[in-house]
């Protein structure tokens, strides 16, 4: 008698990736040659920004997301920064809204007109300064409107709003070394970063309190990264003492032990996650790689499923995630990425063979739309929200540019009558919860140290109620 093993049941077990043909990529693209582990790309349903090189500054070039072939060397550019980009990331909330860091210690704020530009950029909506050091890693808040978190060289973190331009938190004690990168969770009320240090940490930013900390994540001296997945958990990449590249999930309840950790090969590319909530796969691509690997993450062990890989013969500079509103529904798309080559960026699409036409919901739960669920002082005085989801049947339908309209509530910080350090932050439920146990160190502070002196806010009052 033959026993057959099970086979675990999922819809995307059978998830098949393709490069786009050769027509629809964008040629002539010099992608940026800046040794920083980031993605250097950005995508959202209407325009896609790439880090690219640049003689005596930084630039990166924003395109229309529909646009193909060949990029003439003399289209304009945002070049505002004075120093290389390392990494830009479009607002979650404004399609028209990117944040980029730069070598040169700032991060700007630049509004994108819906067609793309038309001449260069040089002037931002918004400069923030309160780094020391180059800035190379920015992450929008979830669902709260304007909220930006950077990460500087400086081992610093820092919290703006950037509707008023205002440093609202700074945590400059959290992190002994170089932090390698940092991740909202879904509500946004708590962050996990990874650092040169080896330790994974679970942050409260608005009591600056470190909740949790786990020494040696990755035992390998190579760069970690983290990131918050909807349910809680943290999957983290890094590397084996044998510096073998891994995986592995963490149960932020219990940070003793990782849940699963995997092997995957003995390259020593960074490996960078891009995760989706929607379908709870995990996308992993290493920076000089060949291939994208792909998981899904249940609750049924392992919990962390691979599922496949594409391959191809040329090595990845970088890779931009599109946001999950600008997949194409109709062919049953559930991901692409815009793979960097070294001239060249090529789309990926991910797909689920179905012979239906008609749209498969099963595929597209609700996914995160435009509209922010609190403004800026809501989350600041201490509210948490998911994001407000939006349906994708029929397809999405980016709207028009909402520039010259009032967006948020923006207050100057040298018009409030209150004192920066005076706001009351409600107990964090997830920061009781582990303070309970004793894990919770250091004391918030908001904007202290003379830290609104040092930080210049170069608010343009045409664009200040943009964002």
């Amino acid at each position: 008698m033959t026993i057959r093993g099970v086979v675990r049941q999922s819809k995307f077990r059978h998830v098949f990736a393709q490069a786009w043909k050769a027509e629809h990529c964008l040629d002539d693209v010099r992608v940026s040659r800046v040794t920083w582990d980031g993605p250097l790309c950005a995508a959202n349903p209407k325009l896609i920004a790439v880090v690219i090189e640049a003689g005596g500054g930084g630039a990166f070039l924003v395109l229309p997301l529909a646009k193909s072939g060949r990029v003439d060397q003399n289209t304009p550019t945002v070049c505002g920064h004075a120093a290389p980009v390392l990494d830009v990331q479009w607002c979650p909330h404004d399609d028209n809204v990117i944040a980029s860091a730069s070598e040169d210690c700032t991060v700007k704020i630049w509004q994108i007109p819906d067609e793309g530009l038309t001449s260069p950029m040089s002037e931002a909506v918004v400069t923030l300064e309160g780094h020391s050091k180059r800035v190379g890693i920015l992450a929008w808040h979830p669902s709260a409107l304007n909220i930006l978190l950077t990460a500087g060289c400086d081992n610093v973190l820092c919290v703006w709003d950037v509707g008023t331009g205002e440093l609202v938190y700074q945590l400059s004690d959290a992190h002994p070394d170089l932090i390698y990168s940092v991740s909202w969770n879904r509500e946004g009320n708590v962050l996990c970063t990874t650092c040169k240090d080896k330790a994974l940490r679970v942050i409260d930013p608005r009591r600056g309190t470190v909740l949790k900390v786990r020494e040696k994540a990755h035992e390998g001296t190579r760069p970690m990264r983290a990131v918050f997945l909807a349910d809680g958990k943290i999957l983290t990449t890094g590397f084996s003492r044998m510096s073998e590249r891994q995986l592995a999930l963490w149960d932020t309840r219990d940070l003793s032990e990782p849940m699963v950790t995997q092997e995957i090969d003995t390259s020593n590319g960074v490996l960078l996650p891009f995760y989706d909530p929607d379908t709870n796969m995990v996308y992993l691509c290493g920076k000089g790689d060949c291939t994208i690997r792909y998981f899904e993450v249940t609750d049924e062990s392992p919990y962390v499923h691979f599922l496949s890989l594409y391959s191809s013969k040329e090595p990845q500079r970088g890779a931009g995630f599109l946001s999950k509103r600008g997949v194409d529904v109709n062919k049953c798309e559930i991901a692409r990425f815009y793979k960097l080559h070294e001239r060249k960026v090529e789309p990926i699409s991910m797909t689920v063979p179905r012979k239906s036409d008609l749209f498969q919901g099963d595929l597209y739960p609700d996914t995160a739309g435009l509209e922010p669920a609190l403004l800026a002082e809501d989350w600041i005085s201490g509210q948490d929200a998911p994001p407000i989801l939006v349906s994708l049947s029929g397809g999405y339908t980016a709207p028009p540019s909402k520039c010259g309209t009032l967006r948020g509530r923006p207050k100057l910080l040298s018009q409030t009558n209150t004192s920066p350090t005076s706001t009351t932050v409600p107990a964090n439920p997830m920061a009781v919860e582990m303070e309970s146990e004793g894990l919770g160190h250091g004391q918030g502070r908001r904007d202290v140290d003379g830290g609104t002196e040092r930080v210049k806010k170069e608010v343009n009052d045409k664009f200040r109620h943009i964002l």
